[in-house]
């Protein structure tokens, strides 16, 4: 998205049957250019979910079979009871309102220990509702017709003035402005409202800096809170060429947060795939 459509359009794609997406929720607005620009609005895109952990896929369309929906890893498969819960293990029942990602029962394929640590395994899947269910750490939601959204790690969600935001949801709404093509969310201590919201954000064209950056970011916290609300305009806009991601290509969100309170990098990032992107994230070029 970042090159447009020129880059795609210079290849032969005809032969191309089916797209996938994998690694981080996909939002919207890049569902759809994918569909478009990839795909030539003809290939069903498979949108999954799972984990390591997991051995194998566990929410994901059937191609030619599911309705797809942007965003959405949509269904689990058959024999997959996932399920969405709230903080004392119930079902969330209500359309929309997000929860813990859990599944009910075993599966082919599942992890069973860590080796040589087989209480970390427990204290990490198992014990938060006392080991009913195997919890993937991701909060997620159940739209009216039952498909399944992920808004990211647990960890993740803000606490915003008591208000709960996915970060997922205000990455959609940032990329969904015409200008933006990837955003990365993040929460930082915030003495009145309790966390702050903290967007990176990645734009077609060049980086702005000086007074068209301030202006940009004007725009898009406005963009933001017409979209979603004003309690989700976040308060810090930083701009860079692209995100800082593994090879696998996952956001390296824990040291986007790391950056976000200022604090000093102490973690490895020997697996971060552009490190010169590093003194943009820090806003100091």
């Amino acid at each position: 998205m970042k090159f447009g459509d020129d880059v795609p359009a210079g290849y032969d794609l005809s032969r191309i049957r089916l797209l996938g997406t994998v690694g981080e929720p996909i939002n919207p607005e890049a569902w759809m250019w994918y569909r478009r620009a990839i795909g030539n609005e003809n290939c069903p895109i498979v949108d999954t979910w799972w984990q390591t952990e997991t051995g194998a896929i566990m929410i994901t369309p059937l191609p030619g079979v599911t309705v797809t929906k942007p965003g959405s890893c949509t269904l689990p498969l058959p024999g997959i009871f996932a399920d969405i819960v709230d903080d004392d293990g119930k079902s969330v029942t209500d359309p929309d309102k997000g929860g813990f990602l859990v599944i009910r029962k075993p599966w082919p394929g599942m992890l069973r220990t860590i080796y040589g640590d087989n209480q970390r395994y427990l204290e990490t899947y198992w014990d938060k509702f006392d080991r009913r269910f195997y919890v993937a750490g991701d909060s997620a939601r159940r739209d009216k017709d039952g498909y399944f959204w992920i808004m990211g790690r647990i960890d993740d969600v803000l606490n915003v003035a008591g208000h709960r935001l996915g970060t997922m949801e205000v990455e959609s709404a940032l990329v969904a402005h015409e200008r933006v093509v990837e955003a990365a969310v993040v929460g930082r201590p915030h003495d009145v409202k309790g966390e702050s919201i903290f967007a990176y954000v990645v734009l077609q064209g060049e980086r702005p800096v000086g007074d068209e950056a301030l202006n940009l970011a004007r725009e898009l916290r406005d963009w933001v809170g017409k979209e979603i609300g004003s309690i989700a305009r976040p308060d810090d806009i930083r701009f860079a060429d692209n995100l800082p991601k593994t090879r696998s290509g996952k956001i390296m969100r824990r040291l986007l947060r790391t950056i976000a309170k200022g604090e000093e990098i102490t973690e490895d990032i020997s697996t971060l795939e552009n490190q010169a992107i590093l003194e943009q994230l820090r806003g100091e070029s």
